[in-house]
C-alpha cells in the first residue's frame, strides 16, 4: 500500500534539479519541487493570495513542461533564476515575479541576468502589462505568455 501510495506522489510532484550557470554543473542538492496539477495546493488549503509569486512560479512551471521544455532551477553565484528551460537546442531564462513596478523589485529581479554572458533569451514575466524589457531581457505579461503559441517567443 505505501509503493502504491509513493508511486501515485511522484505523479503530483516532481522534483526539479538545481543547475550552476556559471559552472556548467547539475547541483546535487537544493532541488526545488513542483506540483503537476496546481489544484492540489488549493484543495489542501493552502491560501494562493499568501504565495502568489509561488503559485505563478507553479503555473509557468508547469507548462513549460507541457511544451515540452527540460526545466531546471538556475543558479549564478548566490541568486537563483527560476528557470532555465532547454528543448533540443533552444535555451531560455525565465525570472517570475508577482509584480515589478517598484524600481527596487525590478533592479533584483533583472540583475540576475547580468553575470550570464550567453545569448539565449532571457524573459522576465509577472503581472504587470507595462513593457519592462531593458538591456536585451524581454519582459512578459505572465497571462500573454500562458497563451501565446508554443513557438512563438
Amino acid at each position: 500500500m505505501l509503493v502504491l501510495f509513493i508511486s501515485r506522489l511522484t505523479h503530483l510532484i516532481k522534483k526539479v534539479p538545481r543547475y550552476d550557470i556559471l559552472s556548467k554543473k547539475t547541483l546535487k542538492v537544493d532541488e526545488k519541487y513542483y506540483l503537476t496539477d496546481h489544484g492540489f495546493r488549493q484543495a489542501t488549503g493552502f491560501p494562493i493570495a499568501k504565495d502568489i509569486e509561488k503559485v505563478l512560479e507553479n503555473i509557468v512551471y508547469i507548462e513549460l513542461i507541457s511544451r515540452g521544455y527540460e526545466v531546471k532551477v538556475g543558479k549564478v553565484k548566490d541568486k537563483e533564476i527560476n528557470f532555465i528551460a532547454k528543448k533540443e537546442k533552444d535555451l531560455s531564462y525565465y525570472q517570475i515575479s508577482y509584480k515589478i513596478r517598484d524600481e527596487k523589485i525590478r533592479e533584483n529581479i533583472f540583475e540576475v541576468y547580468n553575470s550570464i554572458e550567453d545569448n539565449f533569451p532571457k524573459y522576465v514575466l509577472s503581472m504587470d502589462h507595462s513593457n519592462f524589457s531593458q538591456d536585451g531581457v524581454i519582459h512578459k505579461n505572465i497571462i500573454d505568455f500562458l497563451l501565446e503559441d508554443e513557438g512563438v517567443k
